[in-house]
């Protein structure tokens, strides 16, 4: 996976304005800390059923930018959904949000980018929209745009 490993730093040198740089602090948590892929987006907020179920299909290397409105109240992704997520071929998951199973997911090969861990699970009603333009941070996330994560940070095409 030798395109996963560019480091975001060398990345923007070369490429500068084309990319903008998240400037929120998002923690590394997955065993991969080097990812990259094509966006697909979800805007859930404090309710996984999307989040699963988009998982659960075909990544195809894709990365997974989920908009939780920066909620650390419940959790968006748990183990059992992060293993789905590497079964199904997915690079990554960036959340603006909260994970759970901290220590079991830092063992997948899998990207995943969160702003921490709560223990409490969310709701399961579906609620929520996928592939929307999300804006985070200022940075507007675009299905099919190409984004790129390492424990610097995270860069995207504009």
């Amino acid at each position: 996976m030798a395109a996963s490993a560019v480091n975001t730093a060398d990345l923007y040198d070369e490429r500068g304005e084309e990319l903008d740089s998240v400037a929120l602090q998002f923690q590394s948590l997955g065993g991969n800390t080097h990812f990259s892929g094509p966006v697909r987006t979800i805007r859930c907020f404090e309710d996984n059923a999307l989040v699963k179920s988009t998982l659960a299909t075909p990544g195809d290397g894709a990365v997974l930018v989920v908009d939780g409105a920066g909620s650390l109240r419940t959790a968006l992704m748990g183990d059992l959904i992060a293993a789905s997520a590497v079964a199904n071929g997915w690079a990554g998951v960036v959340i603006n949000g909260a994970i759970r199973d901290r220590t079991a997911i830092a063992g997948l090969p899998l990207g995943v980018k969160a702003l921490g861990s709560n223990p409490r699970k969310s709701a399961k009603t579906g609620a929520g929209e996928f592939a929307v333009d999300l804006e985070i941070d200022g940075v507007v996330f675009r299905t099919g745009a190409m984004i790129w994560c390492d424990p610097d940070g995270i860069l995207v095409e504009r």
